[in-house]
Parts: structure tokens; sequence; C-alpha cells
């Protein structure tokens, strides 16, 4: 077990106290205490203000910026992989303006660091941007028949010359021996 969050009233209780509870003989609570009214807890930081909690995203010191480099011979979906993960995260968190436009430019410096266009991280984070306000009919495109269009091409693998794809086919395109 690892990475559990408590929030305690300080006047009931204290860290000393909820350190010696133990939940197991096995299970050992180390803790980490709120230090500049800030606590990093997995990949945020929780921040305390006077009426309300914020996050933050946090990196380890020891975090690298390193990626599978856009000029690696690795299939698109995985190259573009940590970036969706990246933007999409920043998105869902809710951040403030200012922290939303520091992780961005965080993601864009990681990104030119592994060889990345620009211009293929903004068309991304559009995408994005779009697919989160859009309407569910928006998402799952309807053809006039009222079925789901095809399902495109998945990519399994990609060279310098060629693209290979697989495509998903329906239970009607399978014959029998």
């Amino acid at each position: 077990m690892d990475d559990i969050l408590i929030i305690y009233d300080s006047s009931c209780t204290n860290p000393d106290f909820i350190a010696q509870y133990s939940i197991h003989r096995n299970l050992q609570l180390n803790q980490t205490v709120e230090a500049n009214d800030r606590v990093n807890f997995l990949d945020l930081s929780i921040i305390r203000k006077a009426s309300q909690l914020e996050i933050d995203i946090f990196r380890k010191p020891t975090t690298t910026d390193t990626t599978i480099n856009y000029l690696s011979n690795h299939p698109g979906e995985h190259q573009l992989a940590t970036y969706r993960y990246y933007s999409e995260r920043m998105f869902n968190l809710h951040l403030s303006n200012d922290r939303l436009y520091n992780e961005w430019q965080t993601i864009l410096h990681i990104a030119k660091n592994n060889k990345f266009p620009t211009t293929l991280l903004h068309k991304l984070k559009h995408q994005i941007q779009h697919t989160m306000h859009a309407t569910p009919s928006q998402t799952l495109k309807i053809t006039q028949s009222g079925q789901p269009s095809p399902l495109p091409p998945h990519t399994y693998a990609k060279s310098p010359t060629c693209l290979n794809t697989l495509t998903s086919k329906s239970p009607s395109d399978a014959r029998t021996p």
C-alpha cells in the first residue's frame, strides 16, 4: 500500500499520534507534513488557502523531460501518448490561468527537448479542448442511416518508408471456412 492522503483537524490530533496509529502490523505510516501551506501528493501539489484548497501539478526534482523522441521509429500514437496525457491532465484539473499557462509552457519545453514540432502539439491541444467541449453526438460520428461510422484503421507499426495498419472488421466481414 502506498500514498494515502490524510486530512485532519490539528485541534483534535497531531502528526505524531497519526504516525503511531497502526492499521496492520506490517504497515508503517511515514508522514510528509504540509510545508508553506502545500503538500505534494502523487503528481499534485495541494495548496491550502484561507477558504479553499487549490491544486497544481507536481513534478519531483529528479523528473527528466525525456519522452519518445519524435525522430524515433515508434508509432505516432506511442510518441504522442505522453503529450496527450499531459494535456488532458492539464485541462481536467481545473488549474488557475497562471498554472495552466505554466503547465502548457512546460509541455512545450519537454516537447522541444524531444524534437516534437510545436504545431503538432497545438493541434493536439485543440483536439483535446474540442473533445472536452463536444456533445456526446459530436464525439461519436453517426452516419445518415443512424449507425455509428466505421472505426478508423489502428496503426501498429511504422517505418521510414511505409505505414502498416490493421483495420477493424465487423462480424459480417468474418467468413467461415
